[in-house]
């Protein structure tokens, strides 16, 4: 008899875990492919914006040091399809003449546990007073057919500036064609090609904000 009650004890166990829901496989982290970008900087503010690939929120830690020592987190507004899943996340309070070390995440909206790895990047605010400041500017990107050549070190325009370390760089608009399909190859004054990465939606005009 305990043998037999034993067996029936079990087979109900084993029932009822067969009856019970399996745990919900969590999702692939949302993209951040795009990177962040810092603008509107101000002596004591600055916006972070971002692109996702799905409804998700915007979270930016942010601190004075690239180690992050007694970080500061802000939780921004959601990412939805009507904004092109980005989101923008104003850092006010910040210190002048200061630079700024900040992390951009997303968090799925059906599963706030399921995070975007973090994009990380440092900007300058201005200085209190009065110190040398350099500037750089920059426009027409991919205007003219000079796209990204990985053979040549991609973009060179904004890695040049790059390297130039420039406190603020100022863009004078058109940062991109989206009425210009770009060229594969593009003829040099030498001779050579210069060869550009095309993806498809540069190979036609836009006619999608995806596009």
């Amino acid at each position: 008899m305990p043998s037999r009650r034993r067996f029936l004890l079990r087979s109900l166990g084993a029932g009822a875990a067969l009856g019970l829901p399996a745990p919900r496989a969590r999702s692939s982290p949302p993209a951040i492919a795009w990177g962040a970008a810092v603008g509107d900087v101000t002596g004591d503010r600055a916006v972070v914006w971002s692109r996702t690939d799905r409804p998700a929120r915007l979270v930016v830690e942010y601190a004075t040091t690239e180690s992050f020592r007694d970080p500061r987190r802000v939780v921004g507004p959601a990412a939805l399809p009507d904004t092109g899943f980005t989101a923008r996340v104003d850092l006010a309070g910040l210190p002048p003449g200061q630079r700024i070390a900040y992390r951009a995440r997303f968090q799925d909206l059906s599963d706030l546990g399921v995070e975007s790895e973090p994009v990380a990047g440092t900007f300058l605010t201005p200085p209190g007073g009065r110190r040398d400041v350099s500037f750089a500017w920059g426009a027409d990107t991919v205007g003219q057919g000079w796209g990204i050549d990985p053979a040549r070190g991609g973009m060179r325009m904004y890695e040049t500036l790059r390297r130039a370390r420039p406190d603020v760089f100022i863009h004078c608009g058109d940062t991109i064609y989206a009425d210009q399909p770009l060229p594969a190859e593009v003829t040099l004054d030498d001779g050579t090609a210069w060869r550009n990465l095309v993806t498809p939606a540069k190979a036609k005009v836009a006619e999608t904000l995806e596009e």
